[in-house]
């Protein structure tokens, strides 16, 4: 497929692309809990309140929760157009992701969401998607901001500008701690019922086009696990305390793959961190920043 025009990208960016309302009620923060590989330990009450609506610790949304709120989008990511830009499907894969919580989440509700091509940037190797989704409660109160990236394979070369390009070092030191927890081979087929039902993570034809050899676990999966992973070590697995995450995707993962997590505490509430695939030793999540509140 060929890259887009310049001008087709200068009309794409600003374009309003979507405009979602996601009602949910406790078995959707449940499933979506379970997709993310909650509980760890199914005695543990402590990570039993994120699956249990009955949990003697009090039923909770994990804070990571509002990446769904807008999953209708998603589901026009397969059609293969976006804001006038085309591309192939199983050419896709997710650049970055960030995401603030403005409010505390209720365990029910309905929430409308805006989708956004915030800016369009030329890698060279492909064409970099940058959105903003804003998600509104029933009031009208913001409960979250999410800033995502999508990174089209092969539509580089278009002229457009390349962007900021992050320098982000591993912290000097040992990490303050490694969690490792295995992912199922099942993964990505339970992730995707929280809504996320692109082809390229359940259909093996599908992600060959992509260039894998078996589906890939989606990219908000693996960031689920590794903000579960902070939130034990550094927060007594307390939601309340999450302000924000951000991170970039820089290597698939594979359902059944083994993930350890290098968490390193900096002042102030922030901590710092990257997630490797331990059969591999491969790093898949890196820039990994996650805000707590005091």
């Amino acid at each position: 497929m060929r890259p887009p025009s310049l001008d087709a990208v200068k009309r794409a960016i600003g374009a309003e692309v979507a405009r979602t309302v996601y009602s949910y009620e406790e078995r959707d923060v449940a499933l979506y809990a379970l997709g993310i590989g909650a509980p760890a330990d199914p005695l543990d009450q402590d990570e039993l309140k994120f699956v249990y609506e009955k949990s003697g610790a009090g039923f909770q949304v994990f804070p990571t929760f509002p990446v769904v709120f807008a999953y209708e989008f998603n589901r026009n990511v397969p059609t293969g157009e976006i804001a006038g830009i085309e591309y192939n499907p199983m050419m896709v894969v997710s650049g970055e992701q960030h995401l603030r919580l403005l409010q505390p989440l209720p365990t029910s509700g309905t929430v409308t969401s805006t989708v956004t091509v915030s800016d369009i940037f030329d890698k060279g190797s492909g064409l970099l998607m940058m959105t903003a989704i804003d998600s509104y409660d029933e009031r009208g109160k913001q409960l979250a901001a999410a800033r995502a990236s999508l990174f089209m394979r092969g539509l580089g070369g278009f002229g457009g500008e390349r962007g900021p390009s992050s320098r982000w070092l591993v912290p000097d030191g040992a990490p303050d701690f490694i969690a490792q927890e295995a992912t199922l081979p099942t993964q990505a087929l339970l992730y995707r019922l929280a809504g996320d039902d692109n082809p390229l993570h359940a259909d093996p034809p599908m992600a060959a086009i992509g260039g894998y050899e078996k589906p890939i676990l989606h990219g908000l999966c693996t960031m689920g696990f590794a903000a579960r992973a902070v939130l034990r070590h550094c927060a007594n697995n307390d939601p309340s305390r999450f302000e924000s995450i951000g991170l970039r995707f820089s290597q698939p993962v594979f359902p059944g793959d083994t993930l350890a997590t290098e968490i390193w505490r900096r002042p102030q509430g922030e901590i710092a961190f990257q997630t490797k695939v331990k059969e591999r030793g491969v790093v898949v999540l890196s820039h990994g920043q996650l805000r707590l509140r005091d």
